[in-house]
């Protein structure tokens, strides 16, 4: 039993560590917009974001499970990043609807 409860400990850290790269990846999404950008300077930004993602997961791989690439680990990540992405999405739409409420009301 013992393995099988590291084993859940490391597919939960997976899992934040997909939050973690999605949520990071939304942070620069809306600086862009703030800030408008070059497609040069948008390019060195992904170039910086994702080589920093590498990094950040290979360290990540390699704390919780020594370095060896376990499926469950790869399968953690991507659902992290797939629920954060409905998270933000149920945000943006609910952000929206009372938008629009608030617009109707006082103008």
């Amino acid at each position: 039993m013992p393995e099988i409860r590291g084993e859940v400990i490391v597919f939960l850290s997976a899992i934040l560590t997909g939050v973690i790269v999605r949520l990071t990846y939304r942070c620069i999404s809306c600086f862009r917009q703030i800030i408008k950008h070059s497609y040069f300077a948008m390019g060195i930004e992904d170039l910086i974001f994702w080589v920093s993602c590498a990094f950040y997961v290979f360290v990540q791989i390699y704390y919780t499970s020594s370095g060896s690439i376990r499926w469950y680990f790869v399968l953690g990540i991507v659902l992290g990043v797939c629920f954060c992405s409905e998270v933000l999405r149920g945000i943006e739409k609910t952000v929206k609807k009372i938008y629009a409420r608030f617009k109707t009301y006082f103008h």
